[in-house]
């Protein structure tokens, strides 16, 4: 970290106040070398828990540098490793609580943007999801209200980005951990003046889960990307010598290739997805027990729930 960066944050860290100078400041200086260090990256968390009243300028800058640094401050781009997710979270959690707006933020856009990311920091999130729509207060980067007495239409927001991230548990699918977190917050907000936007939400998610196909390995692992990052960049002479004398000399080597390299005869043939995907139309055995037992869990089936009911049986005709 720079010496003018470090000044920097102790005289912002010293006022509780980060002017839109000191913001450019902090930008200059930190993507001067082209990427964010550690060191600069905990200053920037260090700043966010002096500042008084966060603006949206700062809550762009925190965002978008910490995203930039828990995503591609490492190899592959746009993953976050293990390393990097027990980091986040000890961060955000220094001192027990989610302290701002700036930081909900943070942990949305990462999930946003990654293409995978460990399952504690999705089990992270959502936690604190949870506990934002049910007991935050305060404006949201984006307009509107976190509420503790009701789901807003911020908090709507927030929920839907979080459980259709392409960094969650598959790109667009919901899991049974997004959908239970759905249903605690319905349990919870059943008879408040909740937003038009949260019985859709809800419907919309569960029925996800339930209805939906995804595929068990939609997402790579950090180790295998960086596997295939390292085929795809290895353009060495000699494999590509290897491979076109292999394909010149052995003629029956052309019908192998396929089978070597992914093509299949038709009875070889991988699984069929669109079969897979019908499948994921029909509910199962399990997936009825658990909608029973979360319906069931209070002894009544209240208004949320019967519209999810309906619209299963609806998407059955």
């Amino acid at each position: 970290m720079s010496m003018q960066f470090s000044e920097l944050a102790r005289a912002v860290a010293t006022d509780r106040h980060v002017s839109p100078d000191e913001i450019l400041s902090l930008r200059q200086l930190g993507w001067g070398d082209g990427l964010i260090s550690r060191e600069e990256a905990e200053a920037i968390f260090a700043i966010n828990r002096q500042i008084d009243n966060p603006d949206r300028e700062w809550i762009d800058f925190f965002v978008e540098a910490l995203t930039e640094f828990v995503l591609n401050g490492t190899e592959p781009k746009q993953m976050c490793d293990a390393d990097e997710a027990n980091w986040l979270i000890a961060q955000l959690d220094a001192d027990g609580r989610l302290e701002t707006m700036a930081e909900l933020e943070l942990m949305v856009r990462v999930i946003e943007r990654a293409h995978n990311v460990p399952e504690a920091l999705k089990a992270y999130t959502l936690h604190q999801i949870q506990n934002a729509v049910l007991h935050g207060t305060g404006p949201t980067r984006c307009g509107g209200q976190l509420s503790a007495d009701h789901v807003s239409t911020a908090e709507c927001r927030l929920l839907r980005r979080v459980i259709f991230a392409s960094g969650g548990h598959g790109p667009a699918a919901v899991s049974r951990h997004d959908a239970e977190m759905l249903f605690r917050i319905k349990d919870a907000t059943l008879d408040k003046a909740n937003a038009l936007e949260w019985a859709p939400l809800f419907v919309d998610g569960v029925a996800n889960y339930l209805k939906c196909f995804a595929l068990h390995n939609a997402q790579l692992s950090h180790g295998r990307i960086k596997e295939l990052e390292a085929f795809i960049a290895d353009n060495r002479a000699s494999v590509g010598r290897f491979m076109g004398a292999m394909a010149r000399e052995l003629p029956h080597a052309r019908n192998h290739f396929g089978k070597v390299f992914g093509r299949k005869k038709a009875e070889q043939a991988g699984p069929d997805y669109a079969a897979q995907a019908a499948a994921g139309e029909m509910l199962t055995c399990e997936e009825t027990e658990w909608l029973d037992a979360m319906i069931e869990a209070d002894g009544e089936i209240d208004p949320l729930e019967r519209q999810l009911l309906d619209r299963i049986a609806s998407d059955a005709d």
